[in-house]
Formats: C-alpha cells, sequence, structure tokens
C-alpha cells in the first residue's frame, strides 16, 4: 500500500480529478496548501513599494492505492498536471503500514475498497432494526 501526495497548480485541479476518476482512484483528499519551490521569486509594486512575494498558491491532493494502482494513478496526475512550466508541482510517494477504516474496522486493502452510497444505506438500514 502507498501514499500518493501530489501539489499542483490550482488551474490544474477540475483536469487532474477527472484523470484520477477516470484511472479508478476513488478516494481523494483535498488541501489547499501555500509553498516555495521552483518558481522565480515575483516582485511587486504596491503603494510605490518592491514586495518580494514568496509563497504561491497550491492545490494538495492526498490518496491512498494499492500497488497495482500506483503506477496509472502517477500516470494520471502526471498527464493532466504537466503545463511544462516551472511551478506544475510534486508527487511524493510514500509506504503506508496500516490502514484502518473506522466505521467498520476493515484493515489495510480491504479499507481501501471503494464503498457505495448503495453499501452505506443497506448498513444502516441493518443497524436500526437492530
Amino acid at each position: 500500500m502507498k501514499l500518493i501526495s501530489c501539489i499542483i497548480r490550482p488551474d490544474r485541479l477540475p483536469a487532474v480529478k477527472a484523470a484520477l476518476f477516470r484511472a479508478g482512484v476513488t478516494g481523494i483528499t483535498i488541501t489547499r496548501a501555500s509553498g516555495h519551490g521552483g518558481e522565480a521569486d515575483t516582485v511587486s509594486v504596491r503603494r510605490g513599494s518592491k514586495l518580494l512575494i514568496q509563497f504561491h498558491d497550491k492545490i494538495k491532493i492526498e490518496m491512498a492505492c494499492s500497488e497495482p494502482f500506483v503506477e496509472p494513478t502517477i500516470d494520471a496526475i502526471v498527464s493532466a498536471a504537466r503545463t511544462g512550466r516551472v511551478g506544475d508541482g510534486k508527487i511524493f510517494v510514500q509506504s503506508l503500514d496500516r490502514v484502518v477504516r473506522i466505521r467498520t474496522g476493515e484493515r489495510d486493502n480491504a479499507a481501501l475498497t471503494p464503498v457505495t452510497a448503495e453499501e452505506v444505506q443497506r448498513q444502516e438500514r441493518h443497524l436500526a432494526m437492530r
């Protein structure tokens, strides 16, 4: 199991989300982020004073996936996020030791399987009948 995190340009988010869903990724977490990487610092003038803007708006996407999905996920991100300009972002892949779905207690790969709304409703009906 791997945790894939990527930092992308905010304007590429719709394309990356669509590419991930086409690649079979069903669960993602999206966070707004600010950062500074390889981009050149931008100098702007505000009220006659020069300001050095060091941080750039970014989007961080995180997803856990099993081994067979790692390369297709990376390929989907790269193909959708790449503009060819400095600041396109980075992808980080880390090993996961444990994954636990809190609701059911499923562990590891079983906890990574997608859950459908139909399944959740069925389980809620079952719990309500108890």
